[in-house]
């Protein structure tokens, strides 16, 4: 294993620094940063590629001394001040990893390691937050795919993974332009499709039997009329009070909660 020790700010930095903020770099390398113990340990036992451990000069637990003995991927020791840059700010995060982000190919949905769980698809999502408690729902109840459409936010965005708890590395994650190859995929392998919106039938008369796959539109426009059109079913959650709507993570957690209470 590579060892370097990084005591000020130069390229290297620069470029995970980098992965913060910046999208397209995050893309273009290829690689996002998790910070915190939980996502990190996750990233590792769900077998996530760990290109490098970035850890802070002088501090130390046992939990990080034995991922750092136990990882295969570059260890880098930078100094305090390098390494607050880089760990966001969850008290005693003596860790940083810089993962590999995997293919976005709709064939990854053939060989989930939960091949009857539900798929979730995300519509066009504007919060990183909403993507990774939408993961944290999807997980817990047993969905086996992540999937975010067209113009979004990006599900390897920090928010994202720390809203996620670690739950993002449990799912096969994917980024598609459009409904389109989502949809033939869900047709060439049996999935009812499962829309979400105001004006859908009540949940409680919605079939969600078989294979799933539940789509969850915008936070503020809905489903994109691709999508309308691909669903076999729109359901609606029955709400009182004041509010008009849900959260969109909200309402996704509610129809994944409801396909596994009916599974058992």
């Amino acid at each position: 294993m590579h060892e370097l020790r990084i005591t000020r700010e130069n390229a290297r930095f620069q470029q995970w620094e980098a992965l913060l903020g910046n999208r397209s770099k995050r893309h273009r390398n290829r690689e996002f940063l998790v910070q915190g113990v939980r996502p990190i340990s996750r990233a590792v036992e769900e077998g996530w590629t760990v290109r490098a451990l970035l850890r802070s000069d002088g501090s130390s637990s046992a939990w990080a001394d034995e991922l750092w003995s136990r990882v295969d991927a570059e260890h880098v020791t930078l100094s305090p001040d390098l390494h607050a840059r880089l760990s966001g700010k969850e008290e005693g995060a003596e860790l940083v990893a810089v993962v590999e982000m995997p293919e976005d190919g709709v064939s990854r949905l053939a060989g989930t390691a939960r091949p009857h769980g539900p798929v979730v698809v995300l519509d066009r999502p504007t919060s990183p937050g909403n993507i990774g408690t939408l993961a944290r729902s999807a997980d817990a109840f047993g969905a086996s795919a992540l999937v975010v459409t067209g113009h979004a936010a990006d599900p390897y965005d920090p928010r994202a993974v720390r809203a996620s708890t670690g739950s993002l590395f449990a799912l096969t994650v994917l980024r598609v332009p459009g409904p389109g190859p989502v949809v033939e995929h869900a047709h060439a392998h049996g999935y009812r499709i499962v829309g979400t919106d105001e004006e859908g039938s009540p949940l409680a008369d919605v079939t969600l039997d078989g294979r799933l796959m539940v789509v969850v539109g915008n936070e503020t426009t809905g489903l994109a009329s691709g999508w309308r059109a691909a669903c076999d079913e729109i359901a609606s959650i029955a709400m009182v009070g004041t509010a008009s709507s849900l959260n969109a993570a909200v309402a996704g957690s509610i129809v994944l909660h409801e396909a596994l209470r009916r599974r058992g």
